[in-house]
């Protein structure tokens, strides 16, 4: 049996809830947990011609850092450099206009390691930062 720990039954929560806010906003699914040897994007969406590569974020006990603030310009880059390996290995998405958001969960209390919670049932922040970070190529080393 492959029982989660928290921290990755939190993970899975926070993707779907943002793929829920994604959808109700009008975007489609592309992929969810695209993985390339430099990282994953959490869910590739669309709408229309646009693209959404999301980074999703999910915190407890935020007194130490928000989600939002643990998208460092390491992670940003990696990001990057996944992001242009999926659209090398999906070449419609090319001329699509790409966007990287973030949307964050920010719960304030602590929850134990291997108890398995509904997070829904918690009191928490959610933010969604559009436009996030750009593809810049000062960034792009691959």
């Amino acid at each position: 049996m492959n029982l989660k720990t928290t921290s990755q039954a939190l993970g899975d929560w926070a993707e779907q809830q943002a793929l829920i806010l994604l959808q109700q906003q009008g975007f489609q699914l592309v992929q969810r947990n695209y993985h390339s040897r430099y990282g994953e994007l959490d869910l590739v969406v669309q709408q229309g011609e646009e693209l959404l590569l999301v980074e999703v974020k999910a915190r407890a006990l935020t007194r130490y850092a928000h989600a939002n603030e643990v998208v460092s310009l390491s992670k940003q880059r990696k990001l990057i450099k996944t992001a242009l390996c999926f659209l090398n290995e999906y070449p419609e998405f090319q001329q699509f206009y790409c966007r990287f958001d973030v949307i964050c969960f920010d719960f304030y209390q602590q929850f134990a390691k291997t108890v398995q919670y509904d997070f829904s049932s918690f009191t928490y922040d959610q933010q969604w930062i559009e436009n996030a970070f750009t593809f810049d190529s000062e960034f792009i080393n691959l």
